[in-house]
């Protein structure tokens, strides 16, 4: 198979992962608070789901040199499965937490999981250097994308009168159609000169772990922000409807895939690191002033400008990881700077979700968008050099 088809093929199971996470994270809070849960609880699960990725994550980071990325893609698919089942079927808080923590549910349409060290290594091993930023813009955009869909989807359980549980079977439809895809695109047996995929060496330990501790600042500050609990928020400070909540976030999503075309145009003239803060930063002090709104109109413009800005960075935060490491380190590079991100992210829901149970104000979005503007000054002192230091 050729190198372009399977980065398509790979993209668009990055893409099916999105649209039904997008889906998802409008109606989870829904679903839980229909079986008589509150936004401490839907807290909770938020906090497990993003603990359970993280660690999976680690242990395919880790043991990524004995395990075939292959049959890593597939056993995620198989856990996908099974997670959708889990919460079709179950109601019991404390085997929805289970499920959470074991499962690949996520709260937010921002992928965090097992499958992106595999895929994303892959993707470096197949895209040359030049083509890395424009390669992971559009795998980051179509996702974006289709994440975008599925939070429009959500209007359809509203207008069709569907349980808010139906939507998790979406995450069984796509874990079926990723086995497949994993199964036609990914090599059976890897070249012998992937075979010593290792940790992180001393050279490349320093940066990369300092980077990882910049992206922990963002990523718990993110943590506030996840779009289930922006949707809690909107429900409770505005009272909004599934629809509204749905096209809301539809509309947020869309600004933000747009948002990655840009990516590669910027950075090829302003840089990796420009790129990432300067568009970064204004986003974060949008979503900082949005509970200050005197309205609902003017919280609306400040979420828009927000994700129209929020995404520019993705793309040029994977080519830069990336770029600071051999091909050999990737999937461990693109390991310890998800994992910590995600175990930091895990403990901001629980307390976001007993903010926003305590004030219908929206407290937890001023300490997530404060979090993240302090990570993007921070990123712009240190990052620069690091720019400059990569091989």
């Amino acid at each position: 198979m050729s190198p372009t088809v399977t980065l398509n093929l790979l993209t668009l199971a990055r893409a099916l992962r999105a649209f039904a996470d997008g889906l998802v994270s409008v109606l989870l809070p829904l679903h839980l608070l229909r079986l008589g849960y509150d936004a401490f609880d839907v807290g909770m699960i938020a906090t497990a789901t993003m603990l359970g990725s993280a660690l999976l994550t680690l242990a395919v980071g880790l043991w990524s040199a004995r395990l075939p990325r292959r049959a890593v893609l597939l056993a995620g698919s198989g856990l996908m499965v099974a997670t959708g089942l889990a919460f079709f079927s179950l109601e019991a808080f404390w085997a929805l937490l289970l499920a959470a923590v074991i499962g690949t549910l996520n709260p937010s349409v921002g992928d965090v999981s097992l499958f992106l060290p595999a895929e994303q290594a892959r993707m470096a091993d197949l895209a040359a250097p030049e083509r890395r930023t424009t390669v992971f813009a559009r795998y980051s955009l179509f996702a974006s994308l289709a994440g975008a869909a599925g939070t429009g989807a959500a209007e359809l359980f509203d207008r069709l009168a569907w349980p808010p549980a139906t939507s998790f079977l979406s995450y069984v439809v796509a874990g079926l159609a990723l086995a497949l895809i994993y199964a036609v695109s990914m090599p059976r047996a890897e070249p012998m000169a992937e075979a010593p995929r290792a940790g992180l060496s001393p050279q490349t330990r320093r940066p990369i772990l300092v980077l990882t501790a910049l992206f922990c600042i963002d990523a718990f500050g993110g943590g506030f922000v996840l779009q289930s609990l922006i949707a809690l928020w909107l429900y409770d400070r505005f009272g909004f409807s599934v629809t509204d909540a749905s096209r809301t976030l539809f509309v947020m999503s869309m600004l933000g895939a747009f948002s990655h075309l840009a990516a590669p145009w910027v950075a090829r003239r302003i840089g990796l690191v420009n790129t990432m803060v300067f568009t970064h930063l204004p986003a974060n002090l949008f979503l900082l002033l949005a509970p200050f709104a005197p309205g609902l109109e003017v919280a609306l413009v400040l979420l828009f400008l927000r994700s129209a800005l929020s995404s520019m960075d993705v793309a040029p935060r994977t080519a830069l990881i990336l770029s600071l490491v051999p091909p050999a380190e990737r999937a461990a590079a693109t390991s310890v700077t998800a994992v910590p991100r995600a175990l930091a992210a895990a403990g901001a829901p629980i307390i976001a979700g007993w903010l926003l149970a305590s004030s219908p104000f929206g407290w937890a979005v001023v300490v997530g968008g404060g979090l993240k503007a302090s990570y993007d000054v921070l990123l712009l002192l240190v990052g620069r050099r690091l720019a400059r230091e990569r091989p």
